[in-house]
């Protein structure tokens, strides 16, 4: 399915947010994701289905100092 994250145009197997999440291996506890325009909460994330030609923000927070 043809998604687009981050601004950039994936072909992607995937059914759910979880599943785009655990694609790109990221750490849930530090991403906040965005479905055309609005927050999906983390406990959502299984059951929200995703349609081709979403836009799925994902952001990711990292420490430093």
């Amino acid at each position: 399915m043809k998604l687009i994250i981050n601004g950039e145009q994936h072909e992607l197997a995937a059914a759910t947010l979880a599943d785009v999440v655990q694609h790109f291996q990221l750490e849930p506890q530090l991403v906040v994701t965005e479905l055309d325009g609005q927050i999906i909460d983390r406990a959502d994330w299984a059951a929200t289905t995703l349609e081709a030609g979403m836009k799925i923000e994902l952001v990711q927070f990292v420490g430093g100092g």
